[in-house]
């Protein structure tokens, strides 16, 4: 896939998922490559960056960026992240004159992966966990690979209310979720216990620091106040509960993982598989399934997932949520969803 190809691609997506600004963006963008224009230059030498590695929303970030840090008022006026209003003329002329104007930063920006930490995918995580609880009644140590800034980590101390009135989580919590569920009925499970959150990422990013929030607020799309919103709410609940997110590659980290007596091992992921290489996708695959011939009834393992899947071989690819135990390591489809988390339908 090219780049004009991915961009196109990436700007259908975000007027699918309610994002008329980037995709509106994204076109201009598109057009202003193929004739030439200032994009190019920022654009340079990354003509064959992969699909995954997402050079448009990596673009679009490290722009959203300036904007947040008050560095380009001349752009921020069209921004509703920062209390400005879109216009799809105005507001490219000040995007193209941003590129120009701040190119030389923005291709040093462009080096860093994106860093969404979704907060919405922790709707399918905690939902999964409840759902793990019905069969395995321990304490959690959670795992995650490509954790970001480790937000989800915390999803038990999210509130996630669904239209029956049950209310999920924590009562009081700054990150409510209306409507997160629907489909199966899922027991509330009071007395779950997180004893360990532990997640790795090969560029971490710290939630407590200035530059951290920063970095995961210019990756949530400006024209979408709710994702800013809960993303706020999950730096508050950060700075309240801990986690340890290590900067380690997923296969190093899962490697190191070890069984617990008298607790339930969880490894989950979402929305990151897409930036391995096959190569290590086969041995974090690998990697989970030598650990769960060990696991036992009193130390189980479970693998949580939240990615585009496949439910059979030549189906097209959905945002599953899926769930794996061992012993025995039988694999469930339990959900789908959006790819930012929000609704899930259990099935």
């Amino acid at each position: 896939m090219d780049l004009v190809e991915a961009f196109q691609r990436q700007a259908v997506a975000c007027e699918e998922l309610g994002s008329p600004l980037y995709a509106e963006l994204l076109r201009r963008v598109v057009d202003d490559y193929e004739l030439g224009g200032v994009s190019t230059e920022v654009l340079a030498g990354r003509e064959q960056d992969p699909g995954p590695s997402a050079l448009a929303l990596r673009l679009l970030g490290s722009v959203h960026r300036l904007v947040l840090a008050g560095d380009v008022p001349e752009l921020a006026v069209f921004y509703p992240s920062v209390g400005g209003e879109w216009d799809p003329v105005l507001g490219w002329e000040a995007f193209e004159q941003v590129l120009q104007a701040r190119g030389r930063e923005l291709r040093t920006l462009l080096d860093q992966p994106p860093q969404t930490n979704e907060v919405g995918r922790s709707i399918a995580l905690y939902g999964g966990l409840l759902q793990l609880a019905e069969e395995v009644e321990l304490p959690v140590r959670l795992f995650e690979i490509g954790a970001s800034g480790g937000l989800n980590l915390r999803a038990d101390h999210f509130r996630f209310d669904v239209a029956d009135g049950t209310s999920y989580g924590a009562v009081e919590s700054p990150v409510v979720f209306r409507d997160a569920w629907s489909g199966r009925r899922i027991a509330p499970v009071p007395g779950l216990r997180i004893a360990d959150r532990i997640g790795s990422d090969i560029n971490p990013v710290n939630p407590l620091s200035e530059d951290g929030a920063l970095t995961l607020t210019s990756y949530v799309w400006p024209d979408q106040a709710a994702r800013l919103e809960r993303l706020r709410g999950a730096l508050a609940v950060a700075r309240e509960v801990p986690a340890d997110v290590r900067r380690e590659d997923a296969l190093s980290f899962l490697r190191n993982v070890e069984l617990s007596e008298g607790h339930v091992t969880v490894i989950w992921h979402s929305v990151m598989w897409q930036y391995l290489t096959p190569d290590d996708k086969v041995a974090a695959d690998r990697a989970i399934g030598v650990l769960g011939e060990r696991a036992t009834r009193s130390a189980p393992l479970a693998r949580l997932c939240f990615e585009p899947l496949r439910r059979t071989a030549g189906s097209r690819h959905e945002f599953l949520i899926a769930l794996q135990v061992w012993p025995g390591g039988v694999r469930r489809i339990l959900g789908r969803a959006e790819p930012h988390g929000l609704p899930v339908v259990w099935e």
